[in-house]
């Protein structure tokens, strides 16, 4: 069964950062296009950012110099730092997972204050 667990959200004052995590079982991690999504109310959901399985990495214009994209394979986990947030920042946050399927997480809330 494949699982992703993200975590790392919260509340942060607009300028403050946050690093979000997923640990992912169930699939061979390395293989595994991973990419964070967000979904702010009334909005769909969209891509943050991505990485491969060779660590080519690829980010949302409005996260450009402000977000990382990493992945540690023998932790099986996949990570978003995100600096400089702002209010229009706030949303719950995806890991995704894909393959040969998709899989996503439960989501995580960033909720960034003014």
């Amino acid at each position: 069964q494949v699982q992703l667990v993200e975590s790392g959200g919260g509340l942060v004052q607009a300028g403050g950062s946050l690093r979000l995590s997923c640990v992912v079982s169930g699939v061979t991690f390395r293989t595994m296009f991973m990419g964070w999504y967000r979904q702010a109310p009334g909005k769909e959901r969209e891509l943050v950012a991505s990485i491969n399985s060779r660590g080519n990495t690829n980010y949302a214009d409005f996260v450009k110099g402000r977000s990382a994209i990493s992945r540690d394979n023998d932790k099986n986990t996949v990570y978003l730092q995100m600096n400089s947030l702002k209010p229009e920042d706030t949303a719950v946050y995806y890991c995704k997972a894909a393959n040969w399927g998709e899989y996503w997480g439960q989501g995580t809330q960033v909720t960034v204050s003014s």
